[in-house]
């Protein structure tokens, strides 16, 4: 059975929007911008005043509900070696002379509704980011990690698998550890957890190889992409849309279409 629309359906989502975190362009108030959000501006500068500006954001999906799994089970594994101050083996595989770090604030830094922030003065964004994991190195340098849930024949390579996105995501925990006044690695790693699709049998469970990927990460366009998205936002000229954007390019197909 379809589902049925009505009013009240349109009112909740009006609703909806005028309740979020839209940007005010007169506010002398600091301004949170997500890690997420951030990225979504280097994809598409449109996209971005759409959603932050005028409170129209991309279709909702459904959520990744085993890459989440995934993702729990390893931080509740790297947790029993920080709380013991000891070496994972995934780690000592690789040679990788670190160990979990062991902070007061890790809770903190995995919400994604705290995370670790910092107040960028010069455009006034109170920048965020969620973590979820910090290594850290004998050296003292904090080492930023990511974990990925994949499923792919030909095995995880850095060829392949670690995207742009992926990099700036990085780069952007790294830039926000050292603004907090850390000591942080330019390394950071992608853990990957690839579920394989050999078995002859699924016996109610997924086995996975794991895989580290190294990155180094290079911080130095944060501040100036920050600065362009506050630009963006200021404008009561709307951006052009990214000619790699897959939504710009169906909302021109449609009107093109509906005239």
């Amino acid at each position: 059975m379809q589902p049925e629309y009505t009013n009240s359906n349109q009112v909740s989502f009006k609703k909806k929007i005028r309740q979020r975190n839209l940007y005010a362009p007169d506010s002398q108030e600091p301004y949170k911008l997500s890690r997420s959000r951030l990225d979504n501006f280097i994809r598409c500068a449109r996209c971005f005043y759409f959603d932050r500006r005028l409170g129209v954001d991309h279709p909702s999906i459904p959520g990744y509900t085993l890459n989440s799994a995934v993702d729990s089970l390893l931080k509740n594994e790297f947790d029993t070696y920080r709380e013991q101050k000891t070496q994972h083996p995934l780690l000592a595989q690789y040679g990788i002379d670190a160990i979990p770090f062991d902070h007061e604030l890790m809770d903190d830094w995995r919400n994604v509704r705290k995370g670790i922030t910092t107040l960028h003065q010069a455009s006034g964004f109170l920048v965020t980011g969620a973590v979820d994991d910090i290594w850290v190195n004998p050296a003292g340098e904090l080492i930023v990690v990511d974990y990925k849930a994949t499923s792919v024949k030909k095995g995880v390579t850095g060829e392949t698998h670690l995207r742009s996105g992926y990099r700036r995501q990085l780069e952007i925990y790294q830039w926000l550890f050292r603004q907090n006044g850390f000591a942080v690695s330019n390394t950071g790693f992608l853990v990957y957890a690839n579920g394989r699709k050999d078995r002859d049998s699924f016996d109610g469970k997924l086995e996975f190889d794991m895989t580290l990927l190294p990155y180094e990460g290079q911080t130095a366009w944060v501040s100036r992409k920050l600065l362009q998205a506050k630009a963006c936002l200021q404008s009561d000229n709307m951006p052009q849309p990214s000619p790699y954007c897959e939504h710009c390019a169906y909302i021109e197909h449609v009107i093109e279409k509906s005239r």
